[in-house]
């Protein structure tokens, strides 16, 4: 058997890996020069920036199946969070995870001692719900209104829910799906939240070099430009194919125009400045994100190189501030955005060896997930003809939903 399989992400290389390991001859192509689709990481200047403010969770079932863990040689960022306000600072993490954290946590004043109860009896009920049964049924809520019907205080959103789970869905007003606070949220207790030493690109290196172990073919810089399902054929800038089946692992808007199937229409966007500091200026919060408890100027800062000294040069320390949504103004602008805010969370310190690395924006992040999102998204089979599909957006938003729909796809290839 014969299969093309059209895109380079996360969903692609897993579909393309299993169709190889199952004995079929397994040609993939990518448009752009390296694999990885929004999973992507370059070097500047000796910083290793992931395209976008990115991590792995070491829960995910998908990932653990999918992923060698000791090969990725990952490093984990603290447990919790850093709640940051002007000349004020505080932390909340879970106390039995992270002990170290349990006396600030315990003494934390933005957060009230009825919240962190109710977070910790969250916790406890979700650890024994199984991941399937998670993204099942939201109940038509939105995390803010699953957080109000569960009794959390309107500080808790606003100083933590709101820039935590802004960063997570993109959505600081927290209109996204009840269900992608469940599941991200049992995700974070069970496992770590991690980065690989070498960057994030390295989770689409290492799938890469699975899929051409177990035989796959990966041509980049090889554009799939259209597919007729009657035969079906492929067309590509590297020539015709006729396969015996497709798999289209794209981003949901080309994916749509090849296979003429509805897909998600609307995007997140985000911004990422990658920014850095002597590494002599302690901003003692070790390797926890940091989150803006006040507004989204910007709405969290991730200490890159505190939790992977990989991520920046000797003498040296990465941060990564995120937006959301998109911005107008220039890169030096939102620099200086960021150091304003460093400055009035971390009064003690200077910033004047403040520099701007890089900045990433990055208009389709995510598609939108409102309550009862799933409902609308295309069916792995939804094509016509002997054509699948492979993304997140047959799943939800994230790597675990990239990962699990290549390996779905597969299945309905070598099912049919």
């Amino acid at each position: 058997m014969h299969v093309a399989v059209a895109g380079g992400g996360l969903a692609g290389l897993v579909a393309a890996r299993h169709l190889a390991e199952s004995g079929a001859e397994v040609e993939l192509f990518e448009a752009e020069p390296r694999v990885g689709g929004r999973v992507r990481s370059r070097v500047v200047d000796g910083y290793t920036l992931d395209r976008g403010f990115q991590v792995l969770s070491t829960a995910y079932p998908a990932a653990r199946r999918e992923l060698d863990y000791d090969a990725l040689d990952l490093r984990p960022f603290a447990l919790g969070a850093t709640i940051a306000r002007p000349n004020r600072r505080s932390t909340l993490a879970d106390p039995l995870a992270a002990p170290r954290s349990a006396l600030p946590t315990l003494l934390n004043r933005d957060v009230r001692t009825a919240d962190k109860l109710r977070l910790f009896q969250l916790q406890r009920e979700l650890d024994r719900v199984g991941w399937t049964e998670l993204l099942d049924d939201d109940g038509g809520l939105t995390i803010l209104e699953y957080l109000a019907d569960r009794g959390f205080s309107t500080a808790f959103v606003e100083r933590f829910a709101a820039p935590f789970y802004g960063g997570i869905t993109l959505d600081r007003s927290l209109g996204t799906s009840a269900s992608v606070f469940e599941y991200t949220f049992k995700a974070l207790s069970d496992g770590k939240t991690v980065v690989p030493a070498d960057g994030m690109g390295a989770i689409a290196d290492q799938l890469r070099a699975r899929a051409e172990s177990a035989g796959a073919t990966i041509e980049t810089d090889a554009a799939v430009t259209a597919i007729d399902a009657d035969g079906p054929r492929v067309d590509t800038s590297a020539g015709p194919r006729s396969p015996d089946a497709v798999v289209v692992a794209t981003d949901p808007k080309t994916a749509g125009e090849l296979t003429g199937v509805g897909t998600p229409t609307g995007s997140k966007a985000c911004v990422t400045v990658h920014c850095t500091l002597p590494e002599h200026q302690s901003l003692d919060t070790g390797s926890r994100i940091v989150l803006n408890a006040v507004d989204d100027e910007p709405n969290t800062v991730a200490p890159m190189s505190a939790a992977a000294s990989e991520y920046a040069p000797e003498g040296r320390q990465l941060l990564s501030a995120t937006f959301l949504g998109s911005r107008e103004e220039s890169d030096a602008e939102l620099g200086r955005v960021v150091r304003d805010a460093l400055a009035a969370w971390f009064p003690a310190n200077h910033f004047g060896e403040f520099e701007v690395v890089a900045v990433d924006r990055v208009d389709f992040a995510q598609f939108p997930q409102p309550p009862g999102f799933r409902e609308e998204l295309p069916s792995v089979d939804a094509p016509d003809g002997e054509v699948f599909l492979a993304g997140d957006y047959t799943r939800w938003s994230s790597i675990q939903g990239a990962l699990e729909s290549g390996k779905l796809a597969a299945d309905a290839v070598l099912d049919r």
